[in-house]
Order: C-alpha cells, then structure tokens, then sequence
C-alpha cells in the first residue's frame, strides 16, 4: 500500500513527465506547421530560447531560497505575454513577407 508522500512522489514525477511531453509535442507541432523556411528557421530559434528560458526559470525557482524564488514569478509573470505577442507579431510579419 502507498503512503501519501509516496503517491504526492509518483504524481510529482508523472506530472512532469507529461509536462515535458506536452512541451515538446508543441514544439514539433509548431515547427512542423510552420508555412516556409524563414518562418520555420524563427521557430526553430524560439523555441530553443523559449526552452532555455523556461529551464532557467525553473532552476531558479527550484534553487533559491524560500523568500527569493516567489519573485522570480514577477519576470516570468511580465515576460511571457511580451514574448508571446514578440513571436506573434514576427510570425504576421515572415507571413507578410513570404506573400510578397
């Protein structure tokens, strides 16, 4: 019989197996979607800085102490509206360009 930090151990696990599968599913997904080669080359590009970004967040948030890593959520909370409307906005313009 499992006790409960068992349980709370095997969910952390599969939620973050599965996390990191959805990611990647959508990262190919978008990539593989993409309508030309320069649209294909700034996904390619995105995703490796979004990858990054989000593994950096993660650390931080995982490796700071206790007072420290609630802040990090004000970075993340203001960056990934402006890096989704960036990459939104740049997509429009490759599209635009590609149609000329």
């Amino acid at each position: 019989m499992l006790t409960g930090p068992e349980i709370g151990l095997i969910g952390g696990i599969a939620g973050t197996v599965l996390g990191l599968a959805g990611g990647a599913f959508g990262t190919c997904c978008s990539i593989r979607n993409s309508r030309g080669p320069l649209e294909r080359a700034f996904m390619i590009r995105a995703s490796i800085v979004t990858w990054i970004a989000l593994l950096v967040f993660l650390g931080l948030l995982l490796g700071l102490p206790s007072p420290y890593r609630f802040l990090m959520w004000i970075p993340y909370g203001i960056g990934l509206p402006l890096g989704i409307r960036y990459m939104n906005r740049r997509i429009q313009q490759i599209r635009t360009l590609d149609h000329l």
